[in-house]
């Protein structure tokens, strides 16, 4: 080894971005392991490798002690002062020497170390480019498919979407160019596995964010999304500037912000609803493209109960009940839909009803609810045990459901 190899040490630096320290503290540490192997040797072997040079040389490490019991890891005093007069007990005397085929040995495990340590440092490259960009979409080319398992390259790594994260009805070619939403990045034995997804809500909300500026830069925020990948989106928005249409800068001059998102998610339908502090508003926007009649809130249940007319039941409900579900999981609230004929009805016999379900209770109502029913838990007979266990389940169940405090 000469300075030539260290200059290539520096180019490696520079290319890979490994730490040429590290890697010649390594180099070392591997030399003086491979001596001992071949040479079989007992004693403790310290390895130098010059930072300028690239000479190597090995050095012999002993204590030195007053009465030596191990010579292959100890010298005495008086031995080791032939050398230097200043030694004293406790000491490690160090003495170089060069055995035979050792120039050899030593390129040879320098150059499979140099090897290893490239490949970690470019697997930790990829782990640590591919973790800071986690939860961002990326744009991609479908390398192979395998066991229903998609293969996308992303440039510097290959990245793995699994049939979970693929949208029912897609269809993937070798060479189809894709944006995929960076979902999760690992490290394994076999370097960083990156996993993608077509179908995860964030990839919609990353595409909002690269075609609509005023989400890019602040002016309007995305509250929710909930989404069925290759079926239908719904997405809740709100402007921070009043002047500003959420919907609208969504969507775009004649539609063309939206179309291109849709677009890249092959046609799937999306619903940009406008958000409000106002549960009503709020739950009447989210069944859209239904027109809502009233909503009546129940607060302490967060429960809904929407009107439409009649010929508005099955779009408010959609196809096999998506609409409402992807309602209910956009706003969080439980919601149920009735047509107008069916609430006249609920009125007809009671009423009161709106009154009653949109009521939120006392504390002090539910204070008293909660002691009674204490004191029916304290004073059950235990006479019974079989009764003892149905009616104190009873009880409890209605305490855990009477949730109205944290509400207040």
């Amino acid at each position: 080894m000469n300075a030539e190899f260290i200059r290539a040490l520096d180019a490696l630096e520079i290319e890979k971005n490994i730490n040429k320290e590290e890697l010649i503290e390594a180099i070392e540490v591997s030399i003086a392991s491979a001596y001992k192997k071949n040479y079989g040797s007992a004693e403790d072997v310290d390895v130098c490798l010059d930072r300028e040079t690239g000479e190597i040389t090995v050095y012999a490490t002993k204590e030195i002690v007053d009465e030596v019991e191990n010579p292959q890891l100890q010298i005495s005093l008086e031995e080791a002062r032939k050398t230097d007069p200043n030694f004293e007990v406790g000491d490690t005397y160090r003495k170089a020497f060069a055995p035979r085929d050792f120039g050899r040995i030593a390129a040879q495990n320098a150059k499979q170390l140099i090897v290893q340590r490239i490949k970690e440092a470019e697997r930790n490259l990829i782990y640590n480019e591919y973790l800071e960009r986690q939860d961002e979409v990326l744009t991609g080319l479908v390398t192979r498919v395998e066991r229903n398992v998609v293969y996308v390259d992303m440039g510097s790594g290959e990245a793995a979407m699994l049939p979970s994260e693929q949208v029912p009805g897609e269809v993937y070619k070798t060479g189809q160019r894709l944006k995929v939403y960076v979902l999760a990045v690992r490290k394994t034995t076999k370097g960083p596995q990156v996993n993608v997804s077509r179908t995860h809500p964030g990839l919609v909300k990353r595409l909002f964010e690269s075609e609509v500026p005023e989400i890019y830069d602040g002016v309007v925020d995305i509250v929710s999304i909930s989404r069925e990948a290759g079926s239908r989106t719904k997405i809740a928005v709100k402007a921070n500037d009043p002047s500003v249409d959420p919907v609208g800068a969504c969507v775009g001059q004649k539609g063309i912000r939206v179309q291109s998102i849709i677009n890249e998610i092959n046609g799937e339908k999306l619903d940009i609803i406008k958000y409000s502090e106002v549960p009503e508003e709020y739950l009447a926007n989210a069944l859209s493209p239904a027109k809502v009649l009233k909503i009546l809130v129940n607060k302490s249940e967060k429960t809904a109960i929407a009107v439409v007319d009649d010929f508005q039941l099955s779009l408010a409900i959609g196809k096999e009940g998506q609409n409402v579900r992807l309602a209910a999981k956009l706003t969080s609230w439980k919601i149920d839909i009735k047509n107008k004929t069916s609430y006249e009805k609920i009125l007809e016999e009671n009423p009161d009803f709106e009154q009653e379900y949109t009521a939120v209770p006392e504390e002090d109502d539910i204070l008293g609810s909660m002691e009674d029913d204490l004191d029916a838990v304290l004073n059950i007979s235990l006479d019974d045990d079989d009764q003892l266990f149905e009616e104190s389940a009873d009880i409890l169940d209605d305490l855990v459901m009477t949730d109205g405090l944290d509400e207040e």
